[in-house]
């Protein structure tokens, strides 16, 4: 069993591998393959778990460390993001229940410094924008919609927007056309991505984006008539 497993950019990882010579036994995997990584970490039960830096700002490293601070399965590890250069250390905390989790600074010698994570969005009433501007609804398992022809599962939908999930990038001020089958004709209209972050699954599943879509000239009557067709 490793003592450590550590992602990083190829080119960044002799250094940063050798920061960590006196963890032990090391596997390594390029920023490039999270899903790798994850399973690995599932099946090794490593320890010590480090994330380079970079990649850990990244979309893919959020989503990483996200699902590994939330598996019981590696709950004994430690998750710790690092520097390449060794001047940067910090230990991710686990999330407490209906607290936010902090994460512990462990800074240069000489200085002190602790950041708190902020907390979870606790408001699942309120649209993505934190405003009353339409009730969403919850809609059943597998109804599919399409944003520019592609497949997105549908997850709760209002008169202003929806929630989406799709294997197909989708990034933030995207414009989008939105295409919603009913039992008469496809309902179609224009939408703009509002948020989008990259989800890590289970490793057994491919990566996917969830994204808030805001509709820009949907027919509300139509999409209320759809709501309470489909809502769960």
């Amino acid at each position: 069993m490793p003592a450590a497993v550590v992602i990083a950019a190829s080119n960044l990882m002799p250094a940063l591998s050798a920061r960590l010579a006196d963890e032990g036994e090391l596997l390594t995997f390029a920023d490039t393959e999270p899903i790798q990584a994850l399973q690995a970490i599932l099946e090794k039960q490593p320890r010590l778990i480090v994330l380079e830096r970079l990649f850990a700002a990244t979309p893919r490293g959020a989503a990483l460390i996200n699902r590994i601070r939330t598996d019981p399965q590696v709950s004994g590890a430690e998750v710790r993001v690092m520097s390449h250069t060794g001047d940067y250390v910090r230990q991710v905390a686990r999330p407490m229940m209906d607290a936010a989790a902090s994460i512990e600074v462990v800074p240069p010698p000489g200085s002190e410094e602790t950041v708190e994570a902020p907390p979870p969005p606790k408001t699942p009433q309120l649209d993505w924008r934190g405003t009353r501007r339409g009730t969403r609804h919850r809609m059943r398992n597998g109804l599919e919609i399409q944003l520019d022809g592609n497949p997105v599962l549908l997850v709760d939908l209002s008169t202003v927007g929806a929630q989406v999930v799709s294997a197909t990038i989708l990034r933030p001020n995207q414009r989008v056309r939105v295409s919603m089958p009913t039992d008469n004709f496809m309902m179609r209209f224009r939408g703009t991505i509002a948020w989008a972050k990259f989800e890590l699954p289970k490793p057994t599943e491919p990566p996917r984006y969830r994204a808030g879509v805001e509709f820009t000239d949907a027919d509300s009557a139509a999409i209320t008539s759809y709501c309470n067709q489909n809502k769960a």
